[in-house]
């Protein structure tokens, strides 16, 4: 059975970088973020034993839906200290290792990852999508599934995977009505306000009552609890603005081809991250 891995790139490397701390090299240059991103692929491999993976990256913001809302992850501060560094380094790395990479300025990694997803969808029998973003969870079907990582505040969780039934038991809505649902509660991360006292276990009473958004406001008169009816028929179109924020582009062109070990380069790069013990790791798993 062929197996794809779409990851997406920041989520990982954030998870790698609060994971493992204080490691350097020589000259202070911080690692950290590289070994634990090392650690995560690896065992992904060895766990999955994927014939293809994917990363990707965001590159430059997302003028689309800036332009819907200005304050649009607006709420996000700088990278800390050492991160942007240490992700270029991650790059090299994992070109090197043979993934492919894919960034495009004003694009996010959700919208590469959805059309990375429409275009590889018949060549895989199974397809993860290996990320903790709640917003990718509207592209859980039948062959695919999300793989979310271990929550960094409490590891223990561990990995966790997300068929058709394991959305709905985590959001209690199907993935086809993720974008209804994030589209009324809002998205905090991002930045996007939803109706205003409205909570994760009324926007599911809703769909489960109306269907879907568009009845939801169709039936607003009929809503329960009564004070939310005025509230969301006056909020119709923010309702619907979110769903323009929310809903993931999938039909961004990109060159998807095939890639091996580049072991040369592989060699050369953790060496000059004086990695040794990964350089070690790496020579058993690439070098015949």
């Amino acid at each position: 059975m062929s197996k794809l891995l779409l990851c997406d790139g920041h989520n990982l490397a954030f998870r790698a970088f609060y994971g493992i701390r204080d490691l350097s090299r020589s000259d202070g240059m911080p690692t950290n973020m590289i070994h634990g991103w090392l650690k995560t692929f690896w065992r992904l491999e060895d766990e999955l034993a994927p014939d293809s993976i994917y990363v990707f990256f965001d590159k430059g913001g997302c003028p689309r839906r800036e332009a819907i809302l200005p304050s649009y992850k607006a709420n996000r501060g700088v990278p800390p200290e050492g991160f942007s560094e240490q992700l270029e380094w991650v790059k090299k790395l994992s070109l090197a290792i043979g993934y492919q990479c894919f960034e495009e300025l004003g694009a996010e990694a959700d919208d590469l990852i959805a059309s990375a997803l429409c275009k590889s969808r018949q060549l895989f029998d199974q397809i993860l999508i290996v990320s903790s973003d709640k917003d990718l969870a509207q592209l859980v079907s039948d062959g695919v599934s999300q793989l979310l990582p271990p929550p960094t505040a409490n590891p223990r969780i561990g990995w966790r995977h997300l068929d058709h039934n394991g959305v709905k038991e985590k959001f209690g809505v199907s993935p086809t009505k993720i974008l209804d649902y994030l589209a009324i509660i809002g998205d905090q991360s991002d930045n996007i306000p939803g109706i205003n006292g409205v909570g994760p276990k009324t926007a599911v009473k809703w769909l489960s009552e109306f269907g879907n958004l568009d009845d939801v406001i169709l039936n607003a008169g009929r809503l329960s609890p009564k004070r939310f009816c005025s509230l969301v028929y006056e909020n119709r179109d923010l309702l619907k603005r979110n769903q323009d924020l929310i809903r993931l582009d999938d039909k961004i062109h990109l060159e998807i081809g095939t890639s091996t070990v580049q072991w040369e380069k592989l060699e050369r790069i953790l060496n000059d991250l004086e990695m040794v013990k990964s350089l070690e790791e790496a020579k058993s798993r690439y070098v015949a």
